[in-house]
This record gives C-alpha cells, structure tokens and sequence, in this order.
C-alpha cells in the first residue's frame, strides 16, 4: 500500500491550458480561468494520482473528489499565471531534482509499473511537478518571504504568556495532522483539503505518511493538509501538554506519546478518522525561559506559522476574487441537484 501511494505524493496537479474563450468550447471544459481552460483530462490525471487504485469509491464520492481537485487546480492556474507576471521561471534542472527527491524511495521499475497502472507518463508528472514549484514559488516570494517575527515581539509574547511555559509536570511537546471521513464545515488548512469518506480518509493518510518518509516538513504538510481548524494555522502545534493531561487521553493516543521518542511520528486511527502525532520533545517540571533549547525557536516557529498562515489565505482569496473564474462541473451539478452528472464519464485509462 505505501509503495502504490508514493505515487500520489510524486504527482502534482497538472492543468490543462488551452487559448482564452470566455465560454467553454466543448463539454470536456470543467472550469476556465481568465481564458484559460481547464479540461477534464487533467482534472481524471490528477484523481487517478491521489486515488487508490483498488478502492471501491461511489460515483458521489468520485465527483466530490473531483471538485475538490478541481477548485485546487483553479488556485494553481492562478498562480501559475502570477509566475508569468512576475517573471519566475523552474528550470529543467529543478524539475529533474524535484522528481529524484520525490520518487527516492520507490524502485524505478516500481514506480514505472505504478504509473502504467494509473495511466499515467513520467512526463504527465514532471508537467505537475513544474506547476507545483511554479505555484510555490509565487506564495515564497509573495507571502512567506513577507512574514517577519522580530525578537522584541518574541520577548513580549513569552513575557506574557510565562505561566505556559512554567510546567508543574513533566510535559510533552505534541504536534498533530488531523484527518477525518467526513466534510469538515471549518476547513483552515492551506489547500482546502479535505477528505469526505472513509475511503478519502485512508489514501490521504497514506499519502501524508509516504511524504513524511521522503522528508516532507511535519509542520508544513499540517498546514497544508491538517483538517483540525485550531491547530492546522500553526503547523499543528498543540503546544506541552501535561502528563496528567495525557493520562486521561485514550489509550492509543496517549501510547502514541508516551511511549514514542522525540522526533518520531504514530499513526493513530479509530472510527475512520486518523492523526499523526509527532512528539516534538519532552520537558521535565520547572520553570522555562528564552535561554533554554527550543523555547525561542519555538515561539517564533508558532507566530510565523500563524502570520504566515492568516497572509496566504488573504492572498488566494484575494487572487481568486480579483480572476475572471467558471466552473462548469460545479454548475453541472448544482443543475443536477448533486447527482453525478452526464459529464462524468471516466477519462481514458481509468
């Protein structure tokens, strides 16, 4: 199973782009973004990338998967546009590297077999791969590159919240990523991701825990992914918690802590919903200050987490209220009253 979802975490989405109409040319135009279309061929790629190839999804679910994708692939081509306009470019050679780094841990005839079953190219993922760094790119130099925490805001935060970091128990620094099989009404999370049945549920976890295998940030894959409103904003730092505390948790979470080194991550599961639990480090009882390992660090990782957080969202909702955007698939099923509608034949391969 984790070697069938390394490719899910390999490909990206990847949009297909065709001349500016003002209205769809054909059936098999899902959405258009200021004049640029996006097709239903790439909104199938990119599902058969994230779908487990022998799951038995109803045709509802495939479609909400699908307009979950889709709406991804919106913000994508608008940002990919942005690159454009701000001149920055990928080159090959980031792309070549973004590809070795992404498949390191599954063999290449392993990895060819996968994507021939998913009907699927090499170049279908280096295209994604490209509007994935593309997209990254802009939200870097337009928003993260921005966030700035200096250390008089961190000694004033500390000041001011001192009785959290006074631990009258030993403690345990604790981050979570958050799925759930059902629609979340409260989504914070960075991409809008969010996995609305048992099914979407498993393959997201899988997907998650393959990323965090090929080194992905425990605090960035929270903040894109994690469907917890609270916690996704900060990278889903739950901050120390107290071993009494966790003492009343149940079982498997609390095992997942207390009997788990610093720096490793469990996987929890009950009920069809999972959490990754990552220990960041555990601290023993007594009053902490700014010279202590971590403490600093720490504050300023959870203020720029935050800042950053509240900044890309104004920035997509800002650039996604200023394009000229039509989803058609949208309109098809409102139109349908949420049946599957006529258009939802699957692409060839599938």
């Amino acid at each position: 199973m984790m070697k069938t979802l390394c490719v899910s975490v390999l490909l990206c989405l990847s949009v297909a782009c065709s001349g500016a109409t003002s209205a769809p040319s054909s059936p098999d135009v899902w959405a258009v973004v200021d004049g640029r279309e996006i097709r239903r061929d790439a909104v199938e790629k990119a599902y058969r990338r994230v779908a487990p190839p022998n799951a038995t999804a109803t045709e509802e679910e495939k479609v909400t998967a699908k307009l979950g994708l889709l709406n991804e692939m919106i913000v994508q081509d608008i940002l990919v546009a942005k690159a454009t306009a701000l001149a920055i470019q990928v080159t090959d050679n980031d792309v070549d590297n973004a590809y070795l780094e992404r498949k390191k841990n599954m063999p290449e005839d392993a990895f060819q077999k996968e994507l021939n079953m998913r009907g699927l190219t090499i170049e279908d993922m280096k295209s994604g791969l490209r509007r994935e760094l593309l997209a990254d790119k802009v939200v870097e130099r337009e928003v993260t590159s921005k966030v700035a925490v200096t250390d008089q805001e961190i000694t004033d935060y500390f000041n001011s919240h001192k009785a959290q970091f006074n631990l009258a128990e030993p403690a345990w620094h604790i981050a979570q990523i958050v799925i759930t099989p059902v629609a979340e009404p409260q989504l914070a999370n960075r991409k809008g991701h969010d996995a609305t049945s048992p099914q979407a549920a498993d393959a997201k976890l899988q997907m998650l825990m393959t990323q965090l295998q090929g080194g992905a940030d425990f605090g960035e894959l929270a903040m894109d992914y994690s469907e917890d409103p609270q916690t996704a904003p900060r990278g889903g730092d739950l901050g120390f918690v107290p071993l009494s505390q966790l003492n009343q948790a149940p079982p498997l979470l609390r095992d997942a802590v207390l009997k788990t080194n610093p720096g490793s991550v469990s996987k929890v599961s009950s009920g069809g919903a999972h959490s990754l639990v990552l220990v960041v480090a555990k601290e023993e009882a007594g009053q902490r200050d700014l010279s202590m390992p971590g403490v600093k660090d720490g504050i300023m990782t959870n203020m720029r987490n935050q800042r950053t957080a509240l900044l890309r969202n104004a920035y997509l909702t800002a650039a996604r209220a200023d394009a000229a955007v039509t989803n058609y698939l949208a309109r098809q099923i409102v139109q349908s009253t949420g049946k599957p509608p006529s258009l939802l034949p699957a692409a060839p391969g599938k």
